[in-house]
């Protein structure tokens, strides 16, 4: 009676992240169609000018994380139905659903062009997803290598680019309210968040060696400069900074992979 109970508990679980999934997924896609708020998210990174956003290409990345997270919920319809232990849904749940929830409410922030309440949301978003992948971490020990590419990899994944738009959702408040540049540049901003967004890469390769997340943030910084190299004023510091923060992230990579290759 006692497992009957159990396994309808965890039905329960498994039934509300699939809900919770496909709201953001609809969101997500009117968003951009139908569109909310009356403009795409192409018009909306127009609307607001900032030197570190990057082309619009690089949304692309959402997805991938969509369809990594996909991989996340699918990953665990079938160990339901193998009626396995299942977990890391009893573990994870509820913040995998209150991430979904931060991402709906940062979408109608931002497509109304509430700044600040995005700025809000976007962080909190954030801290969700750090605390989500830290109890992922608790596991780590006893991972088979499908949960490593259905858990590891999608949160991994969505952190890492959270991370980049938070400090890019930052940056546009800042430089929205900043339009004089009487405190700081617009360049020397940039060059600061870019600084910013490569220790946070090298510090999860240095915790965690989460590569995934260290490759985001490198994506991120090339779609940065090829947006750079595309307009009209180039911004050679931003340029330069760019690449030296790929490298030393690269360098990072390497020694974190080697590290792992002697243990």
């Amino acid at each position: 009676m006692r497992s009957k109970k159990c396994l309808f508990g965890t039905k329960f679980l498994l039934i509300a992240n699939i809900v919770a999934f496909v709201a953001v997924m609809v969101i997500n896609y009117l968003a951009t169609n139908l569109p909310i708020g009356g403009l795409t998210t192409w018009e909306l990174s127009d609307l607001y000018p900032n030197l570190f956003v990057p082309a619009w290409l690089t949304f692309s990345i959402w997805w991938l994380i969509y369809l990594a997270l996909l991989w996340f919920v699918v990953w665990q319809a079938i160990d339901f139905f193998k009626k396995k232990s299942l977990w890391i849904t009893k573990n994870i749940w509820r913040l995998f659903i209150l991430s979904c929830m931060a991402n709906i409410g940062w979408i109608f922030a931002r497509h109304y062009q509430k700044l600040f309440l995005s700025v809000i949301i976007m962080i909190l978003f954030l801290i969700i997803l750090i605390v989500l992948n830290n109890r992922v971490q608790i596991w780590k020990k006893i991972w088979s290598f499908k949960d490593k590419l259905f858990l590891q990899v999608p949160f991994s994944l969505y952190l890492g680019w959270i991370s980049v738009a938070t400090i890019a959702n930052i940056s546009t408040y800042l430089v929205n309210i900043w339009r004089s540049g009487r405190w700081i540049s617009p360049v020397s901003w940039t060059i600061v968040v870019i600084i910013v967004a490569m220790i946070l890469a090298l510090l999860a390769l240095y915790r965690k060696r989460d590569i995934v997340f260290a490759l985001v943030v490198i994506r991120a910084f090339l779609w940065i400069i090829l947006k750079r190299l595309w307009a009209e004023t180039v911004y050679s510091e931003i340029v330069w900074t760019a690449w030296i923060a790929i490298v030393i992230i690269s360098a990072g990579i390497w020694y974190s992979f080697e590290n792992w290759k002697k243990n």
